[in-house]
């Protein structure tokens, strides 16, 4: 019987090692885990929501056409999550350190949205102002009087009695690719 119960001791005090081992690989786990997470949301080495970021870029289109750069010139400031830009910028900028540079696609949903037909208006010419003659292809900025909200329009087509024009962003139903260089998280 001592026997038995010297065993059983034994193996009591295994389980309770086993038991204390699982523990301490358990709160390890959490604290990786927590120490990863307090890196990525509080590192003031690499971009996330809410700071406000300095950026060089170039974007082009699927064709490889280049519709705008500012390399060599200003960069752009906006802070990540305030929607003042498109949010696939937004969203490559995070987890960026400042000095890299990174290639992006940004899909038609993450960009200008689809290109929307009901945007495209037909207007009685009378209810432009007299001083306006548009010409087919260039953009306007069009005060509406009704709300004094503005629309950006490319003009479709002239007639003698009405203008047909695009409200449709340019870029709007379009993929787009950025190059994207951090310049700096700014303080």
């Amino acid at each position: 019987m001592k026997r038995s119960e010297k065993v059983k001791g034994k193996e009591a005090v295994a389980a309770r090692k086993k038991q204390m081992r699982q523990y301490a690989i358990g709160i390890a786990v959490i604290l990786i885990v927590a120490g990863i997470i307090a890196f990525y949301f509080f590192n003031p080495f690499y971009a996330k929501s809410g700071d406000m970021v300095a950026i060089y870029y170039t974007g082009s289109l699927e064709d490889g056409m280049i519709f705008d750069t500012n390399v060599n010139g200003t960069p752009l400031v906006f802070t990540i999550g305030q929607g003042t830009v498109i949010q696939g910028l937004q969203e490559a900028v995070i987890g960026m350190a400042p000095g890299t540079t990174k290639t992006v696609r940004i899909p038609v949903a993450k960009a200008y949205g689809p290109y929307d037909g009901a945007l495209v208006h037909t207007v009685d010419r009378s209810t432009l102002p007299a001083d306006m003659n548009p010409v087919v292809g260039e953009r306007y900025s069009i005060t509406r009087r009704t709300d004094n909200a503005v629309a950006h329009v490319k003009i479709l087509n002239v007639t003698p009695t009405t203008v047909t024009w695009d409200e449709n962003h340019e870029l709007a139903g379009k993929d787009l690719t950025f190059t994207l260089t951090l310049a700096e998280i700014v303080k």
